[in-house]
């Protein structure tokens, strides 16, 4: 699907990405369960085509820090939506982070998006190129070891994975630049017309922009999408 945008917004983007390679722009948040769902899917596409594609991931605001609550507040949601992602997805909610949705009074969490928006922007400063992996690791790292992502401490087995000196990885997080960073992501996201997560677009060129899907897809199904606008854009550049 083709999106249109207007000429602000378009600016905004080409100043962003700087996009002359057609670029995947994934738009996740750490907290979405379907994100989490879809994590598998949007890393084999990664794979397939980090050769030949850019990928860019963006951090939305699904849980706003000016929103947050105590868990209690969303567990008998999560405690029935956790079961229609697992059998639509295939993937597997940890016991550790079901201990939180099935003991809400005995939980000390409080969620919000913040903190690993800004632990994804520190990341891009270390490995720009892979940020939908660790887009997974940070929703494996929530979903299904338990980490409290609003906890400092939930992203040191990332620091060792990926060898990025934990002093700087910290002291970046803490920062006012970072921050200002993830909410600029959040206003992408909201100038994308981003409504729900995960979301993902291909930028083709500096004025155009596809939808390639809102909500989880199958593989099969974003392959297909990516392999047809592939074909399109080598077609046009015969013709020209």
């Amino acid at each position: 699907m083709f999106s249109t945008f207007n000429d602000s917004i378009i600016q905004l983007f080409n100043h962003y990405f700087c996009a002359m390679t057609p670029t995947i722009i994934y738009c996740y948040d750490a907290y979405c369960g379907w994100c989490y769902g879809f994590s598998p899917i949007i890393k084999r596409i990664f794979e397939e085509y980090k050769d030949k594609l850019f990928f860019e991931t963006l951090s939305g605001n699904m849980i706003p820090v000016e929103n947050t609550h105590h868990i209690g507040r969303m567990a008998s949601y999560i405690k029935d939506a956790y079961k229609v992602v697992e059998e639509r997805t295939g993937i597997k909610f940890g016991e550790d982070y079901l201990w939180h949705i099935k003991n809400p009074d005995d939980s000390d969490w409080y969620p919000n998006s913040e903190k690993a928006a800004i632990a994804m922007c520190v990341f891009k400063d270390y490995y720009p190129d892979d940020t939908v992996l660790f887009a997974a690791d940070l929703q494996y790292s929530l979903h299904y070891e338990g980490r409290d992502l609003t906890d400092n401490e939930a992203y040191r087995h990332l620091l060792e994975k990926y060898n990025i000196p934990a002093d700087e990885f910290y002291t970046k997080l803490a920062s006012e630049e970072y921050k200002e960073r993830a909410y600029y992501e959040f206003a992408l996201c909201k100038q994308l017309k981003v409504t729900g997560f995960p979301t993902v677009f291909m930028q083709v060129n500096e004025g155009k922009f596809y939808l390639l899907t809102r909500g989880f897809t199958e593989y099969e199904t974003l392959k297909a999408t990516i392999d047809n606008i592939l074909s399109e854009i080598e077609k046009e550049h015969r013709l020209s």
